[in-house]
């Protein structure tokens, strides 16, 4: 881990739950690596970590970055729900919150139910969405989300990691875009989107 300006970055290492292990013990960010560039997912994750609850993980663990305030959004075009390809661009005229996330992480997994509620709660003020980096896109997404019980998020896909790689993060991260599509804030880890800290960052942007 590096500090650069006030700022935690994670470095990516080969293994997701070597990464979580690793974090875990330091006392520092929950975040996963990139799933495996072979395509394989991390099956033991996905049979251990349901929507909810987080094997191994006490509490959510998370750094805020303000030091891209102000950067617009990228243009990568990633799948929405119906498969057709969309960009971020198309959510401008109000607040937009992304969450970058993938079904092997298991911070991403225990934040979903409190990103879930917090979109269902939004209504007209701003747009919430999830966006896997699973590299497998709706042949593993779209069972989660099945079993996951989610009543607000839908399953929008980037199996090529194009905004993870805009975004220069690691999973999960938060990003906060002001109606003009300017980036305020992020998250980087896990973070209780109906907690106190949560509702005063989307204060910041008049949500």
């Amino acid at each position: 881990m590096l500090l650069l300006s006030g700022v935690t970055v994670i470095r990516r290492v080969p293994n997701p739950y070597l990464a979580i292990l690793a974090l875990l013990l330091a006392g520092s960010i929950a975040g996963c690596d990139r799933e495996k560039q072979d395509g394989g997912q991390a099956a033991e994750g996905q049979a251990n970590v349901s929507a909810g609850q987080a094997t191994g993980l006490r509490q959510f663990q998370y750094q805020i970055d303000r030091s891209q305030r102000g950067k617009t959004a990228p243009t990568v075009a990633f799948r929405g729900p119906d498969d057709a390809a969309v960009t971020l661009a198309a959510f401008r005229g109000k607040p937009l919150l992304v969450n970058l996330w993938a079904t092997w992480c298991a911070p991403c997994v225990a934040e979903m139910p409190t990103l879930d509620a917090l979109a269902a709660k939004s209504g007209e003020r701003m747009t919430v969405m999830a966006v896997a980096q699973d590299l497998q896109g709706s042949e593993v997404v779209d069972p989660w989300f099945q079993k996951a019980g989610l009543k607000a998020l839908q399953p929008y896909l980037d199996p090529e990691n194009g905004l993870l790689d805009a975004a220069n993060s690691a999973l999960p991260t938060s990003i906060f875009y002001d109606g003009e599509g300017r980036e305020l804030w992020r998250v980087v880890g896990a973070i209780d989107w109906q907690g106190a800290e949560a509702q005063a960052l989307l204060a910041e942007g008049g949500v």
